[in-house]
């Protein structure tokens, strides 16, 4: 195949990249600044889109920072902005995608503590009386993510928005990294309440979907990319450390997290509300995960990110 990954400089796309590339597939990452990678990596350019069998759009600018308003126009604009750049780009070549996958968020369903939340019965956030104004803006954005994506239809391209969960990879800098970080120093304990729900997903499995759902003809509309076992935080956090070979870990309270976060400059919405979200159309349509329990893949992951650290020497 010919995948095209506009945004797919980071580490999901990378995660993207990576997977297609070994099953030999032909990968362009589309880039506002294109450098060197195990990849095609170019500009973005509508001729890049041209007889492309998948367009994955991952492009949007990171959510990991304060939510001022610049910063809240930049997040909301780069989503919306490049997902209409694509429409319009793709109305004007002669050989659209056959399928065009475009990011979404879990963060879409509301605050859930009572119950899972899956395409057909899940509730989207934005009206629970009292959530914070950062979590209500994370649900604004994608669904005028959503929106944007969905707005226009093209001719024999099939059109699916993918809301993901956390992605769990042992690259540096990426989710998993920051949160084995906290482990290691002893801060791996629960985080708040310690009740509300992580949804996450393997890389591996994250790439499998990704693959399925280009390859599934039938398949059109929204689909809950996330482990079918989202977990609590504290169960979250001692799983991990179990897997890194420790029993100890600080809890931190709401308080504090509220200070760290605003001296590392993000959110504690990353880490307070509660996703409780699980594939229900990828399960009804009998997809296996590789990783369906946090404990395997914590294992998997913990034994990957040492390996890292011997090859790069990472501290």
């Amino acid at each position: 195949m010919r995948v095209v990954i506009p945004g797919g400089s980071g580490q999901v796309g990378a995660i993207l990249a990576r997977h297609f590339q070994a099953r030999g597939d032909e990968v362009t990452v589309l880039s506002r600044r294109p450098r060197a990678a195990p990849w095609r990596v170019a500009a973005w350019d509508a001729a890049e889109l041209e007889e492309t069998d998948a367009l994955v759009n991952l492009a949007g600018r990171s959510v990991n920072c304060r939510y001022g308003a610049e910063s809240r126009r930049e997040i909301r604009e780069s989503r919306v902005r490049s997902t209409m750049w694509l429409h319009e780009a793709l109305t004007r070549l002669s050989r659209p995608p056959r399928v065009w996958i475009n990011a979404s968020t879990a963060t879409i369903y509301r605050h859930a503590l009572d119950r899972a939340m899956d395409e057909q019965t899940g509730e989207l956030g934005g009206g629970e009386p009292g959530s914070p104004q950062t979590w209500r803006f994370s649900i604004e954005v994608a669904k005028a993510w959503e929106a944007a994506f969905f707005s226009r239809a093209h001719l024999g391209c099939r059109q699916v928005a993918m809301r993901s969960a956390m992605t769990m990879s042992p690259d540096r800098g990426g989710v998993f990294d920051v949160l084995l970080g906290l482990v290691r120093h002893g801060m791996g304990g629960r985080q708040g309440a310690g009740s509300q729900y992580v949804s996450w997903i393997h890389e591996t499995d994250f790439a499998r979907a990704v693959e399925w759902l280009i390859e599934r003809d039938d398949w059109a509309g929204v689909v809950n990319v996330a482990s079918p076992n989202p977990l609590p935080n504290r169960e979250f956090m001692r799983v991990l450390r179990k897997a890194w070979g420790t029993r100890v870990g600080l809890a931190v309270p709401r308080w504090m997290l509220e200070i760290g976060a605003c001296v590392i400059r993000t959110e504690t919405e990353l880490i307070l509300k509660s996703r409780r979200v699980v594939p229900g159309r990828l399960a009804a349509a009998g997809f296996r995960f590789e990783y369906p329990e946090w404990e395997g893949a914590a294992r998997e992951l913990v034994g990957r990110w040492r390996q890292k650290q011997v090859q790069h020497g990472w501290a």
